[in-house]
């Protein structure tokens, strides 16, 4: 969904697309964790992706959260190193989660495990990409939408 109406607003449409892609034969835990993950990546490195903090009409406030939908996709592990290769060649903002990240259990062994491997060679489980909606459609390239 690539709009929004409050009412009495025009809607909001965007020119930039927010994607994770996932690898095909992750369990469902897996998926929901990797997600995760990788969309908290983009929300600290990209603050415009960011949209206002939210009230309830009781005036209890709660986090901001992106201001536009996070469309997820899946592929093979060779769509999936594709899309990698074409988002780092259009210098996208992106978030990457490998299989080496399930078996540690805190961010500084996580960092670890990336930086222990070769660009090439990442088991790549997740990508998120963030940028202008033709060139993120062109990182997809050959991923589908997850069922």
């Amino acid at each position: 969904m690539s709009t929004h109406t409050t009412a009495g607003e025009e809607p909001v449409r965007f020119d930039t697309k927010i994607a994770v892609l996932l690898r095909d034969d992750l369990e469902p835990w897996q998926r929901l964790n990797v997600t995760a993950f990788l969309v908290s990546g983009l929300g600290t490195a990209v603050p415009e992706v960011i949209g206002e903090p939210y009230e309830d009409a009781g005036g209890v406030g709660y986090l901001p959260m992106f201001r536009q939908p996070v469309l997820v996709f899946e592929g093979t592990k060779e769509t999936l190193t594709g899309a990698h290769g074409r988002a780092l060649s259009r210098a996208l903002p992106r978030a990457v989660f490998t299989s080496d990240l399930f078996a540690t259990g805190n961010d500084r062994d996580n960092r670890a495990a990336v930086r222990a491997v070769p660009t090439a060679d990442l088991d790549l489980v997740g990508l998120a990409v963030y940028g202008p909606r033709n060139a993120v459609d062109k990182v997809l390239k050959g991923s589908r939408m997850h069922p």
